[in-house]
């Protein structure tokens, strides 16, 4: 049971929305790698670091209960996504239509980058959330700057080590793989703490909006439990 004061949650389904298709965008961006001076980055770097954000703002507002449902709603959102390009890519072209070699190369569910998606998500996103969670208990809902950096750094450490390991791993040359794991996670930290001050805005604004403000004194943090306390 989490200690509430709440009047309405009028924002929260729009924000997971937002979550979702963020995650959903960068899933499929993220098969293309970019290099950008002595970096290399996956091309989902840009948007994949609001995922984080979000998920910052809708743990902070509304609690871990509730940002565990969407969590799991883009975790099954992205696998859904990946075995309908599968299905529509393995189903035979109209006679004419010119384009199936481009349509597999881009839209290709390869199972290791999809399995690598979707257990860096996963894994990271709910060590964002808890840390969050439990440095708000800590702190007393203080010092939100320390809290959003701090489980960011543990979160996409996790999230960005799985993916590049699983997605490239014997695919890119290990210099190559170490530099696009280092460049992406570098830039995803600088991302939140540049992001840091439109976090405050929304965050603080949402609580004045929704009059909701959580602490997740008596929540259980299992990822696996989808009911609400």
């Amino acid at each position: 049971m989490s200690n509430v004061k709440t009047t309405s949650n009028r924002y929260f389904t729009f924000i997971g929305c937002m979550f979702v298709a963020c995650l959903l965008i960068t899933n499929i961006a993220s098969q293309k790698l970019i290099p950008i001076g002595p970096f290399v980055f996956a091309g989902g770097v840009l948007l994949f670091p609001v995922t984080y954000i979000f998920g910052d703002i809708l743990t902070e507002v509304y609690g871990y209960a509730r940002t565990r449902q969407i969590i799991w709603a883009g975790f099954i959102a992205s696998g859904f996504m990946s075995l309908y390009f599968y299905l529509t890519i393995i189903l035979p072209p109209a006679p004419g239509w010119k384009f199936q070699r481009e349509f597999s190369t881009t839209l290709g569910t390869v199972p290791r980058l999809v399995f690598g998606s979707l257990l860096g998500y996963w894994a990271g996103e709910f060590l964002n959330s808890y840390i969050l969670a439990k440095l708000k208990i800590w702190s007393n809902g203080k010092n939100l700057w320390m809290r959003t950096i701090s489980s960011t750094i543990a979160g996409q450490g996790v999230d960005t080590t799985v993916f590049v390991l699983i997605a490239f791993w014997n695919i890119i040359p290990g210099n190559i793989l170490i530099r696009t794991m280092w460049s992406g996670y570098l830039f995803k930290i600088f991302y939140e703490i540049i992001a840091t001050p439109l976090t405050y805005l929304i965050v603080n604004w949402l609580k004045k909006k929704e009059g909701i403000d959580i602490y997740d004194k008596l929540t259980n943090f299992n990822p696996f439990q989808i009911k609400i306390d």
